[in-house]
């Protein structure tokens, strides 16, 4: 084998990959196609299975992005010269050894609202966590309209039934290589935990994955009323009827600019507290492609036999209280109607009970908690709390090393440049232009015990249990502790997190 440019088999032909110059490490296959191009007859249907070719295809660059907003942290870069603009799905893959057998796999799921993402963006480089003695694998799949948009006639969840191709993919060519089929784990962040939290109890993906790590889950999935509400919303501003034919006649731009138009805080009211998030897609529990949601699904012990971490950060939202310009402008009034829209699940008395929970806490404070607390940090303990009662073996985890940078906080998403040990983009407005040593180790910890799970099911810290809440507490130090945000533990104990439905009528 070529130590510069190895080839390997995969079941639809040879593929090329390179490693850089004067480095013996680390060989990097990227771009394969894993279904065929989502376009024309395939638009807005399940995937299809890449086709084969003949001879030896050049894995060198990324694929294209997917269609999507274009409101994101981090843009994802632009499709490299001469590729095929519609080959959105696409897989790579970082081995430490092609050559190698039985390594374990980790597949990378991005985040990105359901809107946003691409394998190619910089932070996701899987070079470090790939000399952990892993093999990595990262790809595309469709988001926003093109892969969760509600449309009579065509299979909902079509992102999720990307997920499963690409881990079928996994399932069939990753041994050429140098990975275990049977070992592997599923990790992702944002909303590609949500991902990942729907997988858990799609019938679908069973048997494509042993592990699972879900870093910060959001509570978010929705009735087909719902999504079917947010697609007219959308068809509406881009002129077009409601409807599959229409939407696959369409050019993707015009519907992702249709789809960025749609603020789901104009649906105040009609949908529910999905009118306080940023992004109008989210999974759909069809009753098919996605039968539940996933906590009571969960707890019944339909993933008991799959190892899980997940966690969240301490100040989830105050990433986006910077993204909106929130900071020093949210009102007593703001903070107020926040609390009565989402504190423990809109119940009665939950504002009330968050002020007594937090009495300290000024108006910005508490309309950051709800947020944190009902988006990302409550789901994910939940989450966490459904699998162990169920038998599962679980693992939990709070972040709490600040950003230096800009009062960011222990905030979402800053657990991805940690983990993938990349400082560029998201990383570089989190860190700053150089790291600090801390946060550096800290990084270095994290993939460790990533790659330890991955490896055989032990992250290095002892299991959750609801009797003892043991939780891995990454900071600086890192520690063991009881689980820490116990206020929100209780306010939220009694709510269950399951379907978003359509409200009948607009809140008066």
């Amino acid at each position: 084998m070529d130590v510069t440019e190895p080839v390997v088999r995969t079941a639809s032909g040879l593929v090329r990959g390179r490693r850089e110059a004067g480095e013996p490490g680390v060989a990097v296959f990227r771009g394969i196609p894993f279904a065929q191009p989502p376009v024309g007859d395939l638009r807005f249907a399940a995937p299809h299975p890449a086709r084969g070719w003949d001879g030896v295809r050049d894995a060198a660059e990324f694929g294209p992005p997917p269609p999507q907003s274009a409101y994101a942290v981090t843009p994802a870069p632009a499709a490299p010269p001469g590729a095929d603009p519609d080959d959105w799905l696409t897989v790579n893959v970082f081995t430490p050894d092609p050559g190698a057998a039985g390594l374990p796999v980790m597949v990378w799921i991005y985040g990105g609202a359901y809107r946003v993402g691409s394998s190619s963006l910089p932070g996701y480089d899987g070079t470090l966590l790939a000399r952990q003695n892993v093999v990595l694998v990262t790809f595309n799949h469709r988001i926003g309209v093109e892969g969760f948009a509600q449309l009579p006639g065509a299979p909902a969840n079509r992102g999720l039934l990307d997920q499963v191709a690409a881990l079928r993919w996994v399932r069939e060519n990753i041994a050429a290589f140098g990975g275990d089929p049977d070992r592997v784990t599923v990790f992702g962040e944002s909303a590609g935990a949500g991902s990942i939290a729907a997988l858990l109890v799609m019938p679908d993906a069973a048997g494509l994955f042993r592990r699972a790590i879900a870093q910060s889950v959001p509570g978010t999935f929705f009735s087909p009323a719902l999504a079917a509400d947010v697609t007219a919303a959308i068809a509406a501003q881009a002129g077009l009827p409601p409807t599959a034919e229409a939407f696959a006649a369409a050019d993707p731009a015009r519907l992702t600019a249709a789809a960025d138009a749609v603020r789901p805080a104009d649906h105040f009211g009609r949908w529910g507290p999905v009118a306080y998030t940023p992004t109008p897609f989210s999974p759909v529990v069809d009753g098919d492609v996605l039968p539940v949601a996933p906590w009571r699904a969960v707890a019944a012990g339909t993933a008991r036999d799959i190892d899980l971490i997940t966690g969240h950060t301490r100040d989830e939202y105050r990433l986006f209280m910077h993204v909106f310009g929130l900071r020093g402008q949210v009102s007593a009034e703001l903070a107020s109607d926040a609390l009565t829209a989402l504190a423990s699940g809109g119940r009665t008395g939950g504002a009330a009970a968050y002020r007594a929970a937090y009495p300290d806490a000024d108006p910005e404070t508490l309309f950051e908690l709800v947020h944190s607390d009902w988006l990302f940090r409550m789901p994910t303990l939940h989450l966490a709390q459904a699998h162990s009662a169920s038998g599962g073996r679980t693992f939990l985890y709070e972040l709490r090393y600040p950003a230096p940078v800009n009062h960011f906080g222990a905030c979402h998403a800053i657990d991805v440049p940690l983990v993938f040990g990349n400082f560029e983009a998201l990383g570089q407005m989190l860190f700053g232009p150089e790291p600090p040593a801390g946060a550096v180790a800290l990084g270095d910890l994290m993939r460790q015990q990533w790659t330890a799970f991955a490896a055989d099911g032990d992250p290095g810290w002892p299991a959750y249990s609801p009797g003892h809440r043991l939780t891995r507490i990454f900071d600086d130090p890192a520690d063991v502790a009881s689980y820490p945000e116990k206020a929100s533990l209780h306010l939220w104990d009694q709510h269950r997190f399951g379907v978003i439905d359509l409200a009948a009528e607009p809140a008066r």
